[in-house]
């Protein structure tokens, strides 16, 4: 054999092996004390970018998924508030009915308009007194609003009828000259709907966000051509509950029914704010005044459960979103701790060899002593 003392070969082959054996050792020790098969960008790049992006992802939707409890929690606010409007109302329809019968004199319905009158400043004390985080919830400035209505009278439009579904602040006109044909502009986006019929109806801009919902005063093809309307940005009303840009996809907007009795019971022509109970035939008016009041609490109240339940799914829908986002980041980022014990015990052998065998392959040119003694 050939006997060399300045260049060990043998040594050197196997500290070679023994600082690769080395470094898988600690690579094991650091994915098993992490948890992580990615610790640095070097372990898998391509890897990492993606878990990143997955990470992300998931914090966004952490946040979004506390904006719709958040939103919820207006939602029952408001609700909870009109549920007492409501009792109000339905408080307002007795003394209405005992003062439209001559079993009570007008003495007697003066008595029961004060405590009328005094029922409708608490029913406005509510509806402005209600509020989340000093933010109105039902005053009518809590999402965005109808604030003026312009055009011809009695075309079955109110400022009520005007549902808004993630629309633009801005002003709207209506072209109605064409039969069975309305169209709906705000300069940007235009929409026609065909098939429309005289008469009551609800008819969905879509493209808009607008709905419009027409009375039985809605009669003839053209009496709505020319009617514009402004939509004005209120406190609030729209929820981020996706983690992009894209509005309609993104954010969920709604709007709260304004609960002062100025605006309620709109659809007899007065609102509750109109009402005396001095007279029999005050008395007997008021009834179908309030009839339309509590019917107007009582669509908002159907609105805000409509609201409540697109949050509940959509809520679910964050939370699986979530659950899988992870999932798939746990995938690509966290260590297999099985597979990692397994590489660090054989990591660990080959280190204990490997240093045997450098041991071995330095006493081994100490053979040439032998040949010079």
């Amino acid at each position: 054999m050939s006997l060399r003392v300045q260049t060990n070969i043998a040594a050197i082959n196997a500290h070679r092996h023994l600082t690769i054996s080395d470094a898988q050792l600690s690579k094991s020790l650091e994915r098993l004390s992490s948890g992580f098969r990615i610790n640095h960008a070097a372990d898998d790049a391509a890897g990492l970018y993606i878990a990143n992006r997955l990470r992300k992802e998931v914090r966004s939707l952490q946040v979004a998924s506390r904006n719709i409890s958040e939103a919820n929690s207006i939602v029952q606010i408001a609700e909870g508030a009109m549920s007492q409007i409501e009792s109000i109302l339905e408080r307002m329809k007795e003394l209405a009915t005992q003062a439209a019968s001559d079993n009570v004199t007008d003495t007697q319905r003066a008595k029961i308009d004060n405590e009328f009158q005094t029922l409708e400043s608490e029913l406005n004390r509510i509806a402005n007194d209600t509020e989340y985080q000093g933010q109105a919830l039902i005053n009518g400035g809590y999402g965005d609003y109808v604030s003026a209505l312009g055009g011809n009278a009695n075309t079955g439009l109110t400022t009520s009828g005007i549902i808004l579904n993630g629309a633009a602040t801005g002003t709207y006109t209506i072209t109605d000259a064409a039969s069975s044909q309305i169209t709906l502009t705000n300069g940007s986006i235009t929409q026609t709907v065909s098939g429309v019929n005289c008469g009551a109806q609800t008819i969905d801009f879509s493209a808009l966000g607008i709905k419009l919902q027409l009375d039985a005063d809605y009669d003839d093809w053209s009496e709505l051509d020319g009617v514009s309307f402004v939509i004005t940005a209120g406190t609030g009303g729209t929820f981020q509950v996706g983690t992009g840009n894209v509005a309609s996809e993104d954010r969920i907007t709604f709007d709260i029914s304004d609960m002062n009795s100025d605006q309620l019971g709109s659809g007899s022509g007065s609102m509750i704010s109109d009402v005396s109970l001095t007279t029999r035939s005050n008395a007997q008016t008021a009834l179908s005044i309030i009839d339309d009041a509590l019917d107007d609490v009582s669509a908002a109240m159907a609105n805000l459960g409509a609201v409540q339940n697109r949050l509940d799914f959509a809520s679910a829908n964050v939370a699986v979103s979530i659950e899988n986002m992870s999932a798939s980041e746990s995938v690509i980022r966290d260590a297999d701790m099985a597979l990692e014990v397994t590489n660090f015990t054989r990591a660990q052998i080959l280190v204990q060899a490997g240093t045997a065998m450098l041991a071995q392959a330095n006493v081994a040119p100490q053979a040439v002593l032998n040949l010079l003694s």
